[in-house]
């Protein structure tokens, strides 16, 4: 029996090429909010999820993401902002996409056909049962991503996976399961949209309330930034003075001493 996707419906939405610029700006405002509204339904089974990722991170594990197409890009994309946003080595949250670093700029959407590759590209990093995978597939039916995560169970690493259909293949495979059901797209099949939306404020939840556990953020600081450009260099000085009480002076001169918030910080209560 073949598998009904959601994602794949036709959409509610007809002759959009005979509408007006602004009916289609609202028309897609409001399948945006049902993306939203989709996400708020699977809150429990995102704090579910979290929790299990907490002691693995805690614990020196790490957190792979799997993907293809979009959903591969916006893995790669969550785990890459972390490094600058909480000082994590970049091994710490690692993003894999099916045909590697020219995915993501390229469409090599026949990548995602091949069941053995995600385990091939997970062994090169050599995961093992601390570690945690989350795969992502709007349709829960992408090869290369279920194929990951069978290997995954087969060799004791724990599983999640993010899909925006019901009981798909995927979820099989996955111990904490995320069915964020969005609906049709508003232009038939493009889960990009929608699916992507949702999927994108799953991982925001996922990666930030990560990092919060783990000890990389301070009141609502981010104590562990990395100090890369003048803008974050302008952001860790507000940091430092709201933190400490200091002026603009002495907080770069904390900066410059310390070379980070953090140190700067604990270092200045304990002169």
């Amino acid at each position: 029996m073949e598998f009904i996707k959601i994602t794949e419906q036709e959409s509610n939405h007809k002759d959009l090429e005979k509408k007006s610029v602004v009916d289609l700006v609202n028309a897609m405002h409001e399948e945006d909010n049902n993306a939203l509204k989709a996400v708020h339904k699977v809150l429990p089974k995102i704090t579910e999820l979290i929790n299990e990722i907490k002691p693995k991170i805690k614990n020196g594990g790490r957190l792979f993401y799997i993907g293809a197409g979009t959903s591969g890009r916006l893995g790669v994309l969550d785990a890459s902002e972390c490094p600058p946003t909480f000082g994590t080595p970049p091994e710490k949250i690692v993003g894999l996409v099916a045909g590697g670093i020219p995915a993501l700029y390229s469409s090599i959407e026949v990548a995602e056909d091949d069941l053995t590759q995600a385990w091939k590209d997970l062994s090169e990093y050599n995961i093992n049962s601390n570690d945690f995978v989350i795969g992502i597939a709007a349709s829960g039916t992408t090869p290369y991503v279920i194929g990951g995560l069978k290997e995954c169970q087969k060799n004791n690493i724990s599983t999640g996976c993010i899909v925006c259909n019901l009981n798909s293949p995927l979820s099989k495979y996955a111990d904490f399961k995320v069915e964020v059901i969005v609906g049709p797209e508003f232009l038939t099949g493009s889960s990009r949209l929608k699916a992507g939306t949702a999927q994108k404020l799953i991982l925001n939840m996922i990666s930030t309330i990560s990092m919060i556990l783990d000890g990389h953020v301070r009141g609502n600081k981010m104590i562990d930034m990395q100090m890369s450009n003048a803008k974050l260099n302008k952001r860790a000085r507000r940091i430092i003075m709201g933190e400490l009480g200091v002026d603009k002076k002495e907080a770069d001169r904390l900066i410059v001493k310390h070379k980070s918030i953090r140190s700067a910080i604990d270092n200045y209560l304990n002169e």
